[in-house]
């Protein structure tokens, strides 16, 4: 029975008595040695076979190399218009029979792209035995005078000495001097855009168009002057609203054209006019 005793208060309490704890106390294993040989001896194994597999896929890998399966056969180019495709050829340095694998295709790129006439080259591998390569020409749109005669291209980029079999054939670009774009080359490049703008804009005329211009000169203060191919007269251009400029120009262009040889100037600087000057010596000989 249980010993119930009155409280002080007149109430009754329940004896407690401590219990101990009942915690089970884990026993250690003995080593199983021949599971853990069997478990070290499978590590090894898988180790030694990966590195099997690693060495057999490397000798393979030379095997491969070296067969002739991967030799270089055949180059082809696209994209070249002013060299040739023996020239780019040359260029890569590509030797048929060579393995594939030897090949640095950046290398080869950057080599071909030190030709002035090359603004991009792409050499890609076609497998097996096979060598692409894509190139993008410069286009020259000018001739620009720096003491020797360059060609200019669409980006406004000076990128080619002239040479006897190159073709003279472009607008002449007069009033820069070399050393002005080389201190200044920022300043330089983008005032050769703007004489790359007009000559787009010239050749999408009609009537006094590309064909009809001889030289473009840039004067000190920007102001441009065309001297036309029949008679070197001067069009005095300025420097803003060029495209307007020609507009005027071209509306009355039929009526000049053929009197060009006794025209000292067309000055297209004054607003909505078209001022022509005559040459003295013709002023003199007519009266």
């Amino acid at each position: 029975m249980r010993d119930l005793k009155a409280n002080s208060s007149g109430t009754f309490r329940t004896g407690t008595k401590k219990v101990k704890g009942n915690r089970r106390k884990k026993q250690q294993k003995p080593l199983n040695l021949r599971k853990f040989l069997h478990r070290s001896l499978r590590i090894v194994v898988f180790g030694f076979s990966g590195a099997l597999i690693v060495v057999g896929v490397a000798l393979l890998l030379q095997l491969l190399v070296a067969s002739d399966l991967f030799r270089i056969d055949e180059v082809r180019i696209d994209g070249a218009d002013y060299l040739t495709n023996a020239q780019i050829l040359a260029l890569s340095d590509i030797q048929t029979g060579v393995s594939t694998f030897a090949l640095d295709l950046e290398l080869i790129g950057r080599k071909i792209e030190e030709n002035p006439w090359i603004a991009h080259a792409q050499v890609e591998r076609i497998f097996p035995r096979q060598v692409n390569i894509h190139v993008e020409e410069r286009h020259p749109v000018a001739i620009i005078n720096l003491g020797y005669l360059y060609y200019l291209d669409g980006e406004g980029e000076v990128f080619k000495v002239l040479g006897r079999d190159d073709s003279f054939d472009f607008p002449v670009i007069t009033g820069f001097k070399r050393h002005q774009l080389l201190s200044e080359p920022e300043k330089g490049r983008d005032q050769l855009r703007r004489i790359v703008g007009l000559i787009e804009n010239l050749t999408q005329r009609a009537n006094f168009n590309l064909t009809q211009v001889s030289e473009i000169h840039q004067q000190q203060d920007g102001g441009l002057t065309l001297f036309t191919l029949n008679g070197g007269c001067k069009v005095k251009l300025g420097v803003g609203e060029l495209s307007e400029k020609l507009n005027r120009l071209e509306r009355i262009y039929a009526r000049l054209k053929p009197r060009l040889e006794m025209l000292e100037y067309i000055d297209l600087n004054v607003a909505k006019r078209v001022i022509v000057g005559i040459e003295r010596q013709h002023r003199s000989s007519a009266s």
